[in-house]
């Protein structure tokens, strides 16, 4: 096998040729299962609005003893906001079977029928508890969809601009919550169930264009391979690279993806224990990086404004909160764009870095004006509100997108699925206890920290910035089996330097001669000689 992968690897490619080659269908093809993040974004979003609606909490709650209007207990107020998070939790360790099983494709479309049911069970439901049902339920599929997108547009996307395109499933997450807070804001005043219906049955509507839509498009040629299905895999290919049957450039990644998985199946199994083998291929650093990333992406914060922003603007004294959160929701959308862009120019590892510095300045300015000036002072709200802003702002062109993008990409293709699930389960673990204790940390019967509650998250982006200066590599511009051969002959402080050698002579993975060249050019022909004695062995 390793013999019939070196003389792959020798494939020779006419480079004028592919410039002169589209591009755009594997672009439109992998960014359109970005529409798995409006349903995400969504209904992440709409809970906001819907639990501050006067006929919702009257449906739902009791009135309240000392005035006019209704209210829930802040217990029945953290489950019914953060029991989705369970759902998720448990719906991105059931990505594995379900994208392994039925592949990336049918798992995605098979994910909006369990969504469906779950907003089905919301919007028939009279009581918390049925209602609480339908959100573990919906739940599972948005958990699901938030594995299996990043997934799939990873393994179908071009490399020089898999960032970006990963990226827009972020975006996406932005625009499902901006339509939610809009859509939350015109149905609020109506004192009908409509008032909470329509913002929820809208939902079936993202579902039905996701799984519509994924029908129509090619299965992940990477799963395909693993799954032993060379030929369908090569019709795949040839759909998202728009070329012939014979194409070098399509005989070429073939035989990068056979043999990468060639070498990895030599190391493991592709088992779950596999996920936490420290061999060669480095996977127990790489799946603690993808767990440990999503848990800081959620530490930031940033969920706190987007489930419970309504009530934090209207308990510091700021009129008008739905509209405050629109506003946030507009900025999370806008900036997510310069992000886009950003992600394959500037890369994954600078802009972690330098998001995570000014997330921390944002929010300690934001608990220190809290806590030093009253809330009827309209020149400290409005500094509040900016400040809000401005660290949305950073969030949404950093670890917004990058989170998901560098998930997507660090993990060789045998674990890709369990470890990509592992990773997603983290991010919903954490949105799940932040979402449940939130209530209890800022509720005034409670232990009322209000602002200061930012003094935390202002702490937690202080450890964002320390893990991404020795965890995370920079992975930009290269292939997938790239980035596999970067983690087993890189470390990650010099994984720029490395990165740019793999570039510059141009290495596949079925290319053991130019992957030599490769680790000579970083760290010298010792280290290369060193590196093989100890594979050798």
């Amino acid at each position: 096998m390793p013999g019939g992968a070196a003389d792959l690897g020798a494939v020779k490619i006419d480079r004028a040729a592919l410039a002169g080659k589209s591009k755009l269908p594997a672009i439109l093809m992998s960014a359109f299962a970005a529409f798995g993040g409006i349903l995400f974004g969504y209904d992440t979003g709409s809970i906001n609005g819907i639990i501050a609606m006067d006929y919702w909490l009257c449906q739902f709650g009791s009135p309240k003893p000392d005035g006019p209007g209704c209210r829930i207990e802040t217990s029945e107020r953290s489950l019914v906001v953060s029991i989705l998070s369970a759902g998720t939790f448990f719906g991105a360790l059931l990505a594995y079977p379900m994208s392994d099983i039925f592949g990336r494709k049918y798992g995605l479309m098979l994910s909006c029928l369990v969504f469906s049911v779950g907003i089905i069970l919301q919007a028939a439901s009279t009581s918390i508890p049925l209602y609480a049902v339908g959100r573990v339920i919906a739940g599972l599929g948005v958990g699901l969809v938030s594995c299996l997108v990043p997934m799939y547009q990873s393994e179908c996307a071009p490399k020089w601009i898999r960032g970006g395109i990963v990226a827009c499933y972020q975006w996406a997450i932005t625009i499902g919550l901006l339509l939610a807070s809009i859509v939350n804001n015109f149905t609020k005043d109506r004192n009908d169930s409509g008032s909470w219906l329509i913002p929820t049955c809208i939902q079936f509507g993202w579902a039905i264009i996701l799984a519509s839509g994924m029908f129509f498009l090619p299965e992940s040629p990477r799963y395909l391979i693993k799954k032993g299905r060379v030929e369908q895999a090569r019709a795949s290919l040839q759909r998202l690279l728009t070329c012939g049957p014979n194409d070098p450039e399509l005989e070429q990644e073939v035989a990068d993806i056979q043999a990468n998985l060639a070498q990895e199946l030599e190391l493991s199994s592709g088992s779950y224990l596999d996920c936490f083998r420290n061999n060669s291929g480095k996977n127990l650093q790489r799946t603690l990086t993808g767990v440990f990333l999503q848990a800081w992406q959620q530490l930031t914060g940033i969920n706190f404004i987007f489930y419970y922003g309504t009530t934090f603007f209207e308990a510091s004294g700021i009129a008008s909160p739905f509209l405050i959160s629109i506003a946030t929701n507009v900025v999370n959308v806008g900036m997510t764009i310069p992000g886009i862009w950003g992600i394959d120019k500037f890369g994954r590892r600078r802009l972690l870095l330098v998001g995570a510095l000014g997330m921390l300045i944002c929010e300690f300015i934001v608990a220190i004006v809290g806590v030093t000036v009253t809330i009827n002072n309209s020149a400290a709200q409005k500094v509040l509100v900016a400040f809000v802003c401005i660290y949305i702002a950073f969030f949404a062109a950093t670890w917004g997108p990058i989170a998901w993008v560098v998930t997507g990409e660090i993990f060789p293709l045998a674990i890709r699925a369990k470890a990509m699930s592992l990773s997603t389960a983290s991010n919903w673990l954490w949105n799940f206890g932040i979402g449940y204790a939130t209530p209890y940390l800022v509720d005034k019967d409670k232990v009322n920290l209000g602002s200061k509650v930012f003094f935390i998250w202002g702490s937690t982006c202080v450890g964002c910035l320390l893990f991404t200066y020795f965890f995370i590599p920079e992975t930009k511009g290269l292939s997938l089996e790239q980035v596999d051969l970067l983690y087993r002959n890189s470390s990650v402080i010099r994984s720029n330097e490395y990165r740019k050698a793999l570039l510059a002579e141009d290495v596949h993975a079925a290319d053991p001669k130019a992957i030599k060249r490769s680790i000579s050019r970083v760290y010298g022909s010792a280290a290369e000689e060193k590196k093989a004695e100890v594979e050798h062995v």
